[in-house]
């Protein structure tokens, strides 16, 4: 590999570290949340200042929010290798998660526009270069 093709090789490789980076993150507070969500035991939840009234099964909220979690935890620990399984599950992870925060924007919508612009970062880290940052990654 010539001195130009190993540095961009690193530098997507860098973009590729930090998609699986901030997947980990989001699934340990997934995880965090559904065992909040577990211990709470409430039947309704009031979003944000706008009061939206959630009604929910919090058991299985908790568990559906661990289990996500757990999902992703694994998945970055996936990218950080370099798999080409963990690229595609990574990828219908992060636009499903992307879906769900337009769901949550009414009651939070700074921390969905954070939220969405990170997956939309993740999405950019996992799809541009991924040859080259493969061949650092392994």
């Amino acid at each position: 590999m010539s001195t130009s093709l190993e540095q961009r090789a690193v530098k997507w490789s860098g973009w590729v570290l930090f998609g699986g980076v901030v997947l980990f993150t989001v699934g340990w507070l997934n995880v965090i949340q559904g065992i909040v969500a577990l211990v709470r035991g409430s039947d309704t939840f009031a979003l944000g200042e706008t009061d939206l009234l959630v009604t929910t099964d919090y058991t299985a909220w908790g568990w559906s929010l661990i289990i996500w979690g757990a999902i992703m935890i694994l998945v970055a620990g996936g990218l950080f290798t370099g798999k080409e399984l963990a690229r595609a599950v990574a990828i219908v992870i992060v636009v499903v998660n992307l879906i769900g925060q337009f769901a949550f924007f009414p009651a939070f919508p700074l921390w969905s526009l954070v939220v969405i612009g990170l997956n939309i970062a993740v999405l950019f880290a996992l799809t541009a270069r991924w040859e080259d940052a493969k061949a650092i990654l392994r």
